[in-house]
């Protein structure tokens, strides 16, 4: 038996009998040059290469709104570079951010505008159970473009960039309060030309309302963009 062999199973001895693999009575037959070759041989094989960019190279990516994905998402990633950096460059809000605004307007527009008649139901989140009106906002933001929005009308107020009145683009928030002067409560999608659709209250479906109708008009408390979104308006 050469002397590196030897050596190995002389090493690895101890450990099988302790593990019960090996049996005391079995030592004499396993001490072979055979057997010790046997055994050795599968432990001395190289282990494969261990490669950080591969791995982050094969991860997936969100299906919603893929082929809305910049360019820079399915370049190959640098393995020089930090796993932080690289992992915030592949953020849906950066993603977002780095997109044509035209572009994200009409997703958002069309995914919306699909979901018409959808009923409305508290706490609803998709189509087969039904929206409230932050659960439509957004699931429509999620499927068409990959943006997480917060979870309520508040929060999702707070989230956002103002945006004046004469200046509402499509896709942007518009928000209002329905239970009293201090407290946002609803949301919609802005459409154009005065118009939104959202999910409005129980008994309706999601529609399509005016920004001038009076109820809506009173109760308006401002518009938001979010800031992925003003992100890419900002670059055109």
């Amino acid at each position: 038996m050469p002397t590196q062999r030897l050596i190995v199973f002389a090493a690895l001895v101890p450990a099988l009998l302790f593990s019960g693999v090996l049996h005391a009575t079995q030592f004499d037959a396993a001490f072979s040059a055979p057997a010790a070759a046997r055994v050795a041989a599968p432990l001395l094989q190289p282990l494969p290469a261990f490669s950080p960019a591969t791995r982050l190279s094969e991860s997936v990516l969100p299906s919603h709104g893929s082929d809305l994905l910049p360019a820079v998402v399915n370049a190959p990633v640098d393995a020089a570079r930090p796993a932080a950096t690289v992992a915030a460059a592949q953020t849906p809000e950066a993603r977002v951010a780095t997109q044509n605004i035209t572009d994200l307007r009409k997703a958002l527009l069309a995914a919306a505008m699909g979901l018409r008649d959808i009923r409305y139901v508290r706490g609803g989140r998709n189509p087969a159970t039904g929206f409230d009106c932050s659960g439509f906002v957004r699931y429509v933001f999620s499927h068409a473009i990959g943006l997480q929005l917060p979870n309520t009308s508040a929060s999702q107020f707070l989230a956002g960039v103002k945006i004046k009145r004469a200046d509402i683009k499509p896709g942007d928030l518009v928000f209002f309060r329905t239970h009293g002067r201090h407290r946002i409560s609803h949301v919609g999608i802005y459409i154009s030309g005065g118009r939104f659709i959202h999910s409005p209250s129980a008994g309706k479906s999601v529609e399509i309302s005016s920004l001038d109708d009076g109820y809506w008009a009173k109760r308006f408390a401002g518009a938001k963009r979010p800031e992925a979104m003003a992100l890419a308006a900002s670059k055109g």
